[in-house]
């Protein structure tokens, strides 16, 4: 009896036919992820340098800049906040959180005007909208309820910068942004723990509130980019509406509370924390 002809394509379900082919298809498989993401490859540092622009202290990027305008605007109105609680708070605790919100915002204020100088940042002058409004809310509260207004709001502010801070320091190119970085951060904490000793932090509330408002600022709303150059130091300019040091300026006028002029210390101890 004659052998049978082989079936045509028999051999590849063989042995080394089932090897071979699926040799073929683990290559297929890791050639396949690489051939399809090939166009992505580099796509957050490629947005990250059009972001970014080229300073004599290292790339300056769209999120530095956004710090920078964060810890300015800080200044503008927890400067007066703190004021505020000197004269309104009803305990110690929430005497001595103004004092440290002075003491530490007056130091940053000036770290960051001379970052921005340096950088050729144009910064802003008067605090934003929502800002203006927390200071009319603690003018208007007395007693117990200012106590508390204080802590919160600017607990919840103080949290809200907390994580753009340590964003910044983490992944910031520019070395005068990150030293600005490391002295907000010290503040800052300093600041969350002051207002943590007054003893009238919703923590609950304050987790909503953050977590309501964790989406990261869209990109291209920080302040433009200015010279590259290393622009001479600014002069103090004269005091009008909007200059921090104005009777006149906004947030002082909703107070009485004129911020202070910049100072040369080194950011609060630790020391008075539990008033």
């Amino acid at each position: 009896m004659r052998p049978r002809p082989p079936i045509p394509g028999r051999r590849v379900f063989s042995g080394t036919g089932l090897i071979i082919t699926g040799l073929a298809a683990t290559l297929a498989a890791l050639v396949f992820p690489i051939w399809s993401y090939a166009d992505r490859s580099g796509t957050a540092a490629a947005t990250l340098d059009a972001e970014s622009v080229s300073t004599p202290y290292g790339p300056l990027s769209a999120l530095d800049r956004d710090f920078i305008t964060k810890v300015r605007l800080a200044g503008l109105w927890e400067l007066p906040a703190g004021g505020l609680a000197l004269r309104k708070g009803t305990t110690d605790a929430v005497r001595v959180a103004g004092r440290h919100l002075i003491e530490g915002h007056t130091f940053l204020d000036q770290r960051v005007r001379d970052v921005g100088a340096r950088l050729g940042l144009a910064l802003p002058e008067e605090p934003n909208e929502q800002q203006r409004e927390w200071l009319k809310d603690l003018t208007a509260a007395q007693g117990t309820e200012f106590d508390r207004t204080f802590a919160n709001v600017l607990r919840v502010a103080h949290g809200r910068v907390f994580s753009v801070v340590a964003q910044v320091r983490a992944g910031t190119r520019n070395t005068l942004v990150r030293d600005l970085a490391d002295d907000a951060n010290t503040t800052v904490l300093d600041h969350i723990k002051v207002l943590e000793a007054t003893g009238y932090v919703d923590y609950d509330a304050m987790a909503r509130d953050l977590a309501a408002d964790s989406a990261p600022p869209p990109a291209g709303s920080s302040v433009p980019p200015g010279p590259v150059t290393d622009p001479p130091p600014a002069l103090p300019a004269a005091p009008g509406p909007t200059d921090p040091a104005s009777p006149t300026n906004p947030a002082n006028a909703a107070t009485g509370y004129p911020l202070p002029p910049p100072a040369v210390s080194p950011p609060p101890s630790r020391a008075g924390t539990t008033g």
